[in-house]
């Protein structure tokens, strides 16, 4: 286990952040990980950073917190004030972001309480948002095993489980896991490099869950795979694991019904078999089996958030799909599906966006929002027709895969 962990920490450092020698680093992470924190720690100063911030913060005192305090309040509380991520973005620091909530711990909070904190925490740092959007930073996301989460996905020993399951999903059972990251990304970008070449205008969604979805793309949509570059040349990955390929759509562009294939967790509120009716871009109309609350809080937390930022192409028979885990983490599971996001959309998906100012970035179709919220769509019956800018029709997606895989 030792082993593992150090690999995998080598691996968010060297590949996800790619820290370079002196780079600030700020790790946010839940305080049940602070081992591995601390083998992080070790390893950045090795690697030669002089900077390390930490923003921990413990899942049960941030309940406690929620359950007690005013959202005022508990706007002044470290669990939402997130300054200290536009302190770090001031030097250029890149950001290692570790996830594992516990899913079940928030069910006794307020969904609108938790939609409003959760506003504040993504508004209280605008630098980082700004750098991030601009791809002007290095981030990554990745998880980490707890108690609480391993048991809620595996019952008894169910930690020890979860890390098997993320060393399986990051490569690192291989025997060099970097180099085994390097020909992923080289794989994943040859699946991007045809689909830029189609020239897609429209994708359209059908399966049997009663999906019937139209979403067009910009003339200036790019299909983005594993890793990317900051302005300044630092490669990247974003998510690891990661098993898409993503773009950004036109905002005002989706058309029809989708229907969700998979539970999303929301800052610890459960949102299950959910629908989305779009008309001109905009949520009409949704519901919800369960969640439908904390389903509202999404689309209605800032004027864009009801529009599409993100379109996401993932086999049905990926890896993480194939293990047949939910993991209730949307970092893990919209790896096993296709997916959608709603909220901001990505700057390096979209072609002539440098230097564009949010008024700018609308009138050219590009979603901006505070909030980008993925939720998994992906079937193995799901059909995507797509049709490119000069009429042709191709199918792209059959039986939940890329077509060339049937």
């Amino acid at each position: 286990m030792n082993e593992k962990l150090e690999k995998y920490a080598d691996l968010l450092l060297k590949k996800g952040v790619n820290l370079r020698k002196k780079q600030p680093l700020l790790i946010s992470a839940p305080l049940s990980a602070y081992e591995f924190v601390r083998l992080l720690t070790k390893k950045a100063y090795e690697l030669g950073t002089k900077d390390i911030g930490y923003d921990l913060t413990d899942e049960d005192m941030k309940h406690s917190a929620l359950k007690h305090l005013s959202v005022k309040e508990l706007e002044k509380t470290v669990f939402f004030n997130k300054k200290i991520f536009d302190e770090y973005a001031k030097k250029d620091a890149a950001f290692l972001m570790l996830l594992s909530d516990d899913p079940n711990l928030m069910k006794d909070i307020d969904p609108d309480k938790i939609s409003k904190t959760a506003i504040f925490s993504r508004t209280s740092k605008p630098l980082y948002k700004e750098r991030q959007l601009n791809n002007e930073i290095s981030w990554c996301i990745a998880c980490v095993a707890t108690k609480e989460r391993g048991e809620l996905i595996f019952g008894q020993n169910g930690q020890e489980k979860l890390w098997d399951a993320i060393f399986d999903a990051c490569f690192i059972n291989e025997p060099d896991p970097l180099k085994a990251w390097d020909k992923f990304v080289l794989d994943t970008n040859k699946k991007t490099k045809i689909l830029n070449k189609l020239k897609i205008k429209e994708l359209h969604y059908t399966n049997s869950l009663g999906t019937d979805l139209k979403i067009e793309l910009l003339d200036g949509s790019i299909w983005v795979g594993a890793g990317e570059k900051t302005k300044k040349g630092q490669f990247f990955i974003a998510n690891i694991p990661t098993q898409e390929v993503f773009t950004t759509p036109n905002r005002l562009g989706t058309n029809g019904i989708v229907y969700s294939s998979k539970p999303l967790i929301y800052n610890g509120a459960f949102i299950e078999d959910f629908y989305l009716k779009f008309e001109n871009g905009k949520v009409t109309q949704y519901d919800a089996k369960k969640g439908k609350e904390a389903l509202k809080g999404i689309i209605e937390s800032d004027e864009n958030a009801c529009y599409l930022g993100e379109v996401a192409l993932v086999d049905y028979d990926s890896p993480i799909s194939q293990s047949k885990i939910i993991h209730y983490e949307t970092l893990y599971d919209e790896n096993a599906s296709c997916h959608l996001a709603l909220g901001v959309g990505f700057t390096e998906c979209v072609k002539n966006t440098d230097g564009k100012n949010k008024k700018q970035l609308l009138k050219m179709g590009f979603n901006y929002s505070d909030n980008h919220v993925d939720f998994m769509i992906g079937t193995k019956d799901l059909k995507i027709v797509a049709t490119t800018f000069d009429g042709k029709k191709i199918e792209i997606f059959k039986n939940g895969n890329f077509a060339g895989k049937n």
